[in-house]
């Protein structure tokens, strides 16, 4: 008797009931049916549950819970296992179940060379879905591997779109006019700005706490373990710096000054590693200087965090950084790396081509110099750049000014991220 296939079979059999009766809110994501997958995203972002989610949309197509095999790779029961067993999950199917099998497998970057295994199952014809937390799995080298045979699914935290559904607030047609939803929105809100929309933490009350936890998992798994990080105490301040220097690019050199400053001295050339290290953990992501030349472009970048909570962790006074960063997370998710500052001469937060769109972010423009100075940048850089809309993200305030033949549009954060937006 072969006791991994046999380990291999009670877990997919416990696994069937577990999602059977699983909850989980349903994610704004349309997946393609005729399409394999592989989901990718922070740890906590909510990858597990998508496949729980696709799942139950293949039931209700009409597939059986006996086709279905899942099996999570983090599960300390396969702490051992490698390349050569992944094909004993196939053996433990049919073992149980006389039918072509759909393959779930999690985390499966714990499994080296893991992509071997993917490619021949697409090859072989069947549909399959896969999860990782490693930004490594998307290198030309694995890309070449699987040779187009999988669809990149990024999976962000909730939009706040999920977190109010998370949070029984189903928003309905012409939901922006009644006031009673809007208050309601607004009462939570501010939750989501502050501890961000990490699925397990939504009905949390110490949300902090759990974001610690969860903070330290990503430090100390995807970072000290996995990339073999000897000075951690450098790390740790490397990650608090950048977070306090969200609104200002930071060039490698920078930042091997200010942590050196703190009393670690580190190299630029070890600062570039951590970097790559961050971004590969789904961590951090990066925008680029639009008016800089080409090295400029690459050396001196914006950075931000994926999820507002975790940036909160590090933050006093929070808010303008929270703000910029929360702007940055939803730029990001819907145009990738086409999206920009702008900084020679005069700075603006945002910009995205496509859409022939500037945004400043202003917690807020109350103040008559605040107001006049972030509508100035945006005027002059529009010129330059012949946009066509002119947006000032705050926390709370809304307005429209007119200058000239120019319309800036001032409009609230969450408003901003629930209304259909062209940008």
């Amino acid at each position: 008797m072969d006791m991994k296939i046999e380990l291999l079979k009670k877990i997919i059999t416990d696994n069937r009931r577990l999602i059977s009766r699983i909850e989980y809110v349903e994610r704004d994501i349309i997946l393609d049916d005729n399409l394999n997958y592989v989901f990718v995203g922070l740890r906590q972002a909510g990858k597990s549950y998508l496949m729980y989610q696709r799942i139950h949309q293949l039931l209700r197509d009409g597939h059986q819970m006996d086709e279905i095999v899942y099996v999570n790779l983090d599960d300390e029961r396969l702490f051992d296992i490698t390349l050569d067993d992944l094909d004993s999950i196939l053996q433990a199917h049919y073992q149980l179940n006389d039918c072509k099998p759909i393959i779930f497998l999690d985390e499966i970057q714990n499994i080296p060379h893991w992509e071997h295994f993917a490619r021949r199952l697409a090859n072989e014809q069947y549909r399959v879905y896969l999860t990782g937390s490693n930004a490594k799995m998307l290198s030309s080298e694995v890309a070449t591997t699987l040779g187009g045979r999988y669809m990149i699914q990024e999976v962000y935290p909730y939009s706040l779109v999920e977190y109010l559904k998370a949070n029984n607030l189903i928003l309905k047609n012409n939901w922006e006019y009644d006031s009673e939803i809007v208050n309601h929105i607004q009462r939570i809100f501010p939750s989501y700005f502050y501890y961000g929309g990490f699925p397990e933490s939504v009905r949390l009350v110490e949300k902090r706490s759990w974001l610690s936890v969860l903070f330290q998992k990503i430090f100390l798994g995807d970072l000290i373990a996995r990339y073999k990080v000897r000075n951690e105490t450098s790390l740790k301040l490397l990650v608090k710096k950048m977070s306090e220097s969200i609104n200002q690019p930071s060039s490698f050199n920078r930042l091997a000054n200010i942590v050196s400053s703190a009393g670690q001295k580190i190299q630029t050339s070890t600062v570039i590693d951590y970097v790559r290290f961050m971004e590969d953990s789904w961590l951090l992501f990066s925008m680029s200087n639009y008016a800089a030349k080409f090295a400029e472009k690459e050396s001196s970048k914006k950075y931000y965090f994926r999820d507002n909570g975790i940036l909160n962790l590090f933050l006093i006074d929070s808010e303008t950084s929270l703000l910029e960063n929360r702007v940055a997370i939803e730029l990001k998710k819907h145009f990738f790396d086409e999206v920009y500052f702008y900084n020679k001469n005069v700075e603006v937060d945002f910009y995205v081509p496509s859409q022939e769109c500037l945004i400043q972010v202003a917690y807020s423009i109350a103040n008559a110099e605040t107001r006049n100075r972030e509508v100035s940048s945006l005027l002059k850089v529009a010129k330059h750049l012949n946009a066509k809309r002119l947006l000032i993200i705050t926390y709370n305030e809304e307005q429209t000014i007119e200058v000239n033949d120019k319309v800036v549009e001032i409009v609230p954060l969450w408003k901003w991220l629930l209304c259909d937006k062209s940008y």
